[in-house]
């Protein structure tokens, strides 16, 4: 049995106040990936630099923080997405829209895989030419990542597979493991924040436009609002009176 769950719970991380982005300098990342590669775990390492290993079923969630890329204080967005999987008898992929959406706002993208797993290697080629299909002639700065990179004996992914699917996709390719290596899951986020960078900011500090929807809501956030919005109606006041 692997060590790692394919259950995962969604560790909270507290997002800064939207008026307290840091102007002009925000940079947008995708995360997608099959199910089970750990792509939470990845971004709960690069965020906060724990690990932890068992996690609830992922819906989405959009973590904000500020970070420092070349001395430079950015804001930076990491949208998690829901595992993608392949169609029955075809070389595609399903996607939910909100994978559509993210794939279609974001900045850069981050693909992962494990590498204790063939299956979701093989999805990421489908993956790619599926975001070729929404951002058709625009070059968007990719990271490949095989994670799992602690499980040697269970290998199924050569590292000389991944480095190849890279320069196909013309990404760059990174070996981690989310449970063991804090400074390569660090280094691999910190080196496609710097190729975004530098693609979507001028000279003059200015952020390009690109076609990009706004921000997609946390699906915690939304819940909560919900919730306060029912906590503070007249009728449920009215039977707390009660």
């Amino acid at each position: 049995m692997s060590q790692y769950s394919h259950n995962y719970f969604l560790v909270p991380i507290p997002e800064y106040p939207l008026l307290d982005c840091v102007p002009n300098r925000n940079i947008k990342i995708v995360v997608l990936g099959g199910s089970g590669v750990g792509k939470t775990a990845l971004i709960v390492r690069f965020l906060t630099k724990r690990f932890i290993g068992d996690y609830e079923a992922n819906t989405g969630a959009l973590y904000s923080r500020k970070v420092t890329i070349d001395g430079e204080q950015i804001s930076l967005q990491i949208q998690d997405t829901p595992f993608v999987s392949m169609e029955e008898d075809t070389d595609n992929v399903s996607c939910q829209e909100q994978i559509n959406r993210s794939i279609y706002w974001a900045d850069g993208y981050v693909f992962v895989f494990s590498i204790t797993d063939c299956n979701s290697y093989h999805i990421i080629r489908p993956l790619y030419q599926h975001l070729q299909k929404i951002h058709p002639n625009t070059k968007i700065p990719l990271l490949l990542v095989g994670n799992k990179a602690d499980l040697l004996r269970a290998r199924q992914v050569s590292s000389d597979e991944g480095l190849l699917l890279a320069g196909e996709l013309g990404g760059f390719y990174a070996e981690v493991s989310a449970r063991e290596q804090y400074e390569g899951v660090y280094g691999a986020f910190h080196q496609l924040c710097q190729e975004v960078g530098k693609m979507i900011f001028s000279c003059n500090g200015e952020k390009r436009r690109g076609l990009h929807l706004v921000r997609p809501r946390s699906p915690n956030m939304q819940e909560l609002k919900r919730r306060f919005k029912q906590v503070l109606s007249p009728k449920v006041k009215s039977n707390t009176t009660l």
